[in-house]
């Protein structure tokens, strides 16, 4: 799986103008399926993500975690993590198909909320408008096949 986690003050997400999505403080979590994605990766992303602590304390460090500051996430569905960029005209054949997908990221979701977070969303495959505020900026890179985020 790879994800795309931004810290923000704000972040939304609209289908052909209307919101479906939206929180204050928290992160906005662009998230790709890819095909040897399992449910043990799924949730051990879920859990690196929902215990990252990248919010300032008093001392203005990085060391709060999106539980102690009340945090929310925004989790939308990016299947273009996964392009093939070796030519101009990017591929997407590296990304999960749907039936892989959808119950994958429906699950990070589900493990997020189990964790006490109020977590938004888009709608799988749609067209959406994202919007941000980020926050710092702060914006963290995983991917499960590479920096072992996925790995028991």
């Amino acid at each position: 799986m790879r994800a795309v986690v931004t810290r923000v003050s704000s972040a939304s997400v609209s289908i052909g103008g209307t919101v479906e999505g939206a929180i204050k403080q928290g992160f906005l979590v662009l998230l790709g399926v890819g095909p040897g994605d399992t449910e043990a990766v799924c949730d051990k992303l879920a859990e690196k993500i929902c215990n990252l602590r990248v919010f300032e304390d008093e001392n203005g460090r990085m060391n709060l975690s999106l539980e102690q500051v009340g945090g929310a996430l925004l989790v939308v569905s990016q299947f273009t993590l996964y392009a093939d960029t070796s030519s101009r005209r990017p591929g997407f054949t590296g990304a999960a198909r749907p039936d892989l997908a959808v119950p994958l990221y429906e699950r990070f979701m589900e493990q997020c909320r189990r964790r006490g977070f109020q977590v938004e969303h888009g709608t799988f495959g749609a067209d959406m408008q994202v919007a941000s505020v980020n926050d710092g900026p702060v914006t963290i890179l995983f991917d499960t096949d590479k920096n072992g985020a996925g790995r028991a």
